[in-house]
């Protein structure tokens, strides 16, 4: 095979430790080959850089393994060209003969030129993502907390939950550290209610009589206390990424144009997927990248039903949350399209559908400099006005009606 670069290295990467394959190919065609061990302690990894930076070497490939890669990247990304592979990719590759160890045959192949690098975002673009992945990690801990809040009232026979949207209100908060400071009565409670909450105060009432015991209001004061310590967390963290973000506020602002895409959406998609989309060929490799495109299943020449690849979960999670929103927003192509394949596929797969449409057009919009333009909700009936003819004539025809068209223009 030709060797497409002379000089290079194949890192196993553990937890402790790394074994390093350093391959060398001189003028001759012959392959001088060295494997080394060395720790992963920041001494070690400085050493290990010079040893490579002394043979010139230029390339240098690991696994993906767990988070293990990334203090060896942060010391080498300077110094050197880091391919980082997915682990999976490496075992598909044929040829492995005999039993050579991971690092010689990731050594081997990048040499050749049959990997496939990972996309690793610039080292701004990265500190962005950990702090916005840190800030949904508290979000979603805040509502696991809050769902605990919600048995503890049930178990006290309190249907608080019942009566009230959001028992973490004003409404809510105020009756939550009532029934903790002692309180029982159940029309002093319901009494806390304010503004529209107070057209509900019977409701309320019979909703707050219950029997709580001691044990639940030492549970109830530890999980307020929790919410509100990480509700302090999250609004820290939204200040420290409003200042990250603040040199791409023009795109902000035009990803917000997207139905279902706010303020915390747009701030995490940005820190996902970066300002740059040059990295990414077309928005179907985006897409692809993001696992929000079908898998392909062929045999024998027909397409069977392929499920998606698990990708960047972060990127998954707030792109499809933000397709549920879309597809409830009213008079937007992205509820059409929902609608449409709802019926048929069913909603999980019409939201996936649904995220894959607004993944493309966040591609366009950060690559063109240009806002997002909804093609309607009256899109799909202008592409085939005449299947939904036939459509609406059967559903009437369905229900005992006979129909007669008659065009109100002359059609050529």
């Amino acid at each position: 095979m030709d060797v497409m670069q002379p000089r290079v290295a194949g890192l196993d990467v553990h937890e402790a430790f790394v074994m390093v394959c350093r391959r060398l190919v001189r003028p001759d065609g012959q392959v001088d080959k060295v494997v080394q061990r060395y720790s992963t302690m920041t001494r070690d990894l400085l050493a290990l850089s010079d040893w490579l930076a002394e043979a010139g070497v230029t390339h240098v490939a690991m696994e993906s393994t767990g988070v293990f890669w990334k203090p060896i990247w942060n010391l080498l990304e300077a110094q050197f060209t880091i391919v980082l592979v997915n682990a999976r990719h490496v075992k598909q590759v044929p040829g492995r003969k005999r039993d050579v160890s991971d690092a010689e045959w990731i050594a081997q192949l990048l040499q050749h030129g049959l990997l496939r690098a990972s996309f690793v975002p610039p080292e701004p673009i990265r500190e962005r993502r950990d702090l916005t992945r840190h800030r949904t990690t508290l979000v979603h801990e805040r509502t696991r907390v809050v769902n605990r809040i919600h048995k503890i009232l049930e178990d006290a026979n309190l249907k608080l939950s019942a009566v009230v949207t959001d028992i973490m209100g004003v409404s809510g908060r105020a009756m939550l550290r009532a029934i903790v400071a002692g309180e029982t009565d159940p029309y002093q409670l319901a009494d806390l209610a304010q503004r529209r909450l107070r057209a509900k105060l019977p409701a309320l009432a019979e909703a707050l009589t219950g029997r709580v015991r001691p044990h639940h209001r030492l549970m109830l004061t530890t999980l307020l206390d929790h919410v509100t310590f990480l509700e302090q967390q999250i609004a820290e963290y939204d200040g420290h990424i409003a200042q990250a973000v603040a040199p791409f506020a023009p795109a902000l602002t035009r990803l917000q144009t997207i139905p279902g895409v706010k303020g915390r959406t747009a701030e995490n998609l940005l820190a996902e997927i970066g300002p740059d989309m040059s990295v990414f060929p077309s928005d179907r490799h985006l897409a692809s990248w993001a696992a929000l495109c079908p898998g392909h299943d062929e045999t024998g020449g027909k397409q069977r039903s392929g499920k998606t690849r698990k990708g960047n979960r972060w990127l998954r999670g707030v792109i499809t949350q933000a397709a549920w929103a879309a597809a409830r927003t009213n008079g937007t192509y992205a509820q059409a399209q929902f609608r449409r394949l709802a019926s048929r596929r069913g909603k999980k797969r019409a939201v996936v559908a649904v995220a894959h449409s607004l993944l493309i057009a966040v591609y366009h919009i950060l690559r063109d400099d240009v806002p997002y333009h909804d093609l309607g909700a009256d899109h799909f009936n202008r592409l085939t006005p005449h299947a939904l003819t036939r459509s609406l004539v059967t559903r009437l025809q369905r229900l005992g009606y006979d129909v007669t068209l008659q065009p109100t223009n002359a059609v050529a």
